[in-house]
């Protein structure tokens, strides 16, 4: 039996149609990975920019402006360099 024209007109209809739906599933799922890639982006800036000024009051709070005056409200002294006295480690005897 042979096949008449309409018949393969309407098969190759249906692959064009079919490789147009893929075509647009393809894209729609492109579009909706690179908007979920820029949303991520934006929270990974954000949250570099809160590790940053973590980061900056920790740096704060570890400085001698900051701990002096709070060890002498507790009643804490620096040392005078005779009181000072620094413990050396033994040497590493596994050599």
């Amino acid at each position: 039996m042979r096949v008449k024209g309409r018949v393969w007109l309407a098969c190759w209809m249906a692959f064009a149609l079919l490789l147009f739906a893929v075509v647009v599933w393809r894209d729609t799922s492109g579009f909706a990975n690179a908007s979920r890639l820029r949303d991520l982006r934006n929270e990974r800036s954000v949250q570099q920019a809160r590790q940053a000024a973590l980061m900056r009051r920790i740096r704060e709070a570890e400085s001698r402006a900051v701990l002096i005056p709070r060890a002498e409200s507790l009643g804490l002294r620096l040392p005078a360099d005779s009181e000072i006295i620094i413990l050396q480690a033994p040497p590493d005897e596994r050599r």
